[in-house]
């Protein structure tokens, strides 16, 4: 079963004579924290008076889930809770285990507790069970046999039954900062390769390349020790680090919650007409190993969606993206993307089209099928001109500026409530300008047409209602 990994001090982990924690385990293995202290990172949850912290000071086992990225401590923390509470610790993974594995488990647990024994039971990815799994651990949590702890990488919220989820609660670890891989790499070296000497940067870039990740750290460790070995290398330089490792670097499941976190904080910098953030994301998926394709398919939303008609090219910018792209592929073709990102994110924005088409959408579902009107349904049959089809119907192109002043296109009883509002920026504010001059005419053939179909009056009114000459 894989685990997470922290590390103590390297004298303290370089003596330590645990079973399966000898020299030939693997440095992961050997740095793994024997005490809630050792854990590198998670203050938020670990430090004096934070949550964790109080749950094992308690004395008290809980069910919770602990949400994260890979390699910062989740499985540390579940076998570090066994221990400080006395518990027997059963793990699964939710990849290798099925329903077979869980009735076993929960027999273990069971016979635990008629001897007196409490049992942990921890899920690592437990998102990848069924919901029939999930609900199989109901009533073991419910009665008390397991107190149950699960790992997940992707957000509970949509991964965990709510049934579950409503009996745990959800703790989230972060991803290690810079501060707290450098001391665990300065530890795991001492632990496992203290003849080697790493440069500033040799040390930065494995650093960087573990990307928050510190069995990921442990491991890259490991493969230049054998490397810088095989190589007779010392000191490390950051060109042989280059060489030595495979460059699968970052953070990044194209199904996952990274996934659609950076595809939001690449469209919000877009929105936000922020280049340099939204060129960040976009090279951020790639370097992740985001399809570029998709990443074009969301700048034609973007086009639509935030820039509109304030500038139009954006979409026919994004569309040639997407065409470059296919033909020239990567990582040529890329360039064309990161092209389309700053255009857009500099272009002015609109999201009037945007809003307009919601609105008309949610109008259509609350008023049903209304008629076309008669005047506005062709006639290409004797049989629809006898029953009016496009009788009265005003050719705009016959009318002065190509505008039948006036004319109602909607279905008949149903006024504009204008849900096409253009914005005052880019070429929008032409469009706005043009629109209110237009309804200026409307305006005024509506008020001809009532002035012409009004009976000449006996007694004329004024704007009151009131005959004129007559008192207020």
């Amino acid at each position: 079963m894989s685990g997470d990994l922290f590390g103590g001090t390297g004298a303290a982990v370089a003596s330590r004579k645990l079973p399966g924690r000898g020299l030939s385990a693997p440095l992961a293995e050997r740095m793994r924290p024997a005490s809630l202290d050792e854990v590198a990172g998670q203050a938020h949850l670990l430090g004096p008076g934070k949550p964790l912290r109080l749950a094992f000071e308690s004395g008290r086992p809980h069910s919770m889930i602990l949400w994260g990225p890979p390699g910062v401590g989740k499985t540390t923390l579940a076998r570090l809770m066994a221990k400080g509470f006395d518990a027997d610790f059963i793990a699964l993974s939710a990849v290798f285990s099925g329903v077979k594995e869980i009735r076993e488990a929960v027999a273990r647990a069971q016979a635990a507790k008629e001897l007196g024994r409490h049992t942990i039971l921890f899920v690592d990815e437990v998102h990848r069970f069924n919901k029939a799994q999930q609900d199989a651990f109901l009533p073991f949590v419910e009665q008390g046999v397991v107190t149950f702890i699960g790992a997940t990488t992707e957000n509970p919220s949509f991964e965990v039954n709510a049934a579950l989820l409503s009996r745990a609660a959800v703790y989230v670890l972060e991803a290690l900062d810079a501060g707290a891989m450098a001391g665990l790499f300065e530890r795991a070296c001492r632990c496992a390769c203290p003849e080697l000497v790493f440069g500033d940067d040799a040390r930065e870039r494995m650093i960087g390349f573990a990307d928050g990740d510190a069995r990921r750290l442990m491991n890259l460790i490991e493969q230049i020790q054998v490397a810088a070995v095989t190589a007779e290398t010392n000191p490390v330089t950051a060109a042989f680090v280059d060489q030595a490792l495979s460059r699968d670097l970052r953070r990044f499941d194209k199904g996952g919650e990274a996934f659609y976190d950076q595809i939001s904080a690449l469209h919000k910098s877009v929105r936000g007409s922020d280049p340099d953030a939204a060129l960040y994301w976009m090279c951020r998926m790639l370097d992740g190993g985001a399809e570029p394709l998709y990443l074009g398919r969301r700048l034609v939303r973007m086009a639509s969606e935030d820039i509109g008609l304030a500038d139009p090219r954006a979409l026919e910018i994004a569309l040639n993206a997407c065409a470059a792209y296919e033909r020239l592929g990567s990582p040529e073709g890329e360039l064309a993307l990161a092209e389309a990102v700053v255009f857009m994110a500099c272009a002015a924005k609109s999201n009037a089209v945007y809003m307009a088409y919601n609105n008309v959408r949610r109008f259509i579902a609350r008023s049903g099928s209304l008629p076309v009107p008669l005047r506005l349904r062709n006639a290409p049959t004797g049989l629809m001109k006898e029953l009016g089809y496009g009788r009265a119907y005003r050719y705009a192109h016959d009318e002065p500026e190509a505008y039948a002043a006036g004319e109602h296109y909607l279905p008949d009883n149903v006024e504009s409530p204008g849900w096409y509002r253009p914005t005052p920026r880019g070429m929008e504010a032409r469009i706005a300008e043009k629109l209110i001059h237009l309804r200026q005419l409307d305006a005024q053939a509506r008020r001809a047409q009532t002035h012409n179909a009004r009976p000449a009056d006996k007694h004329p009114v004024d704007e009151n209602g009131n005959p004129d000459g007559a008192p207020p």
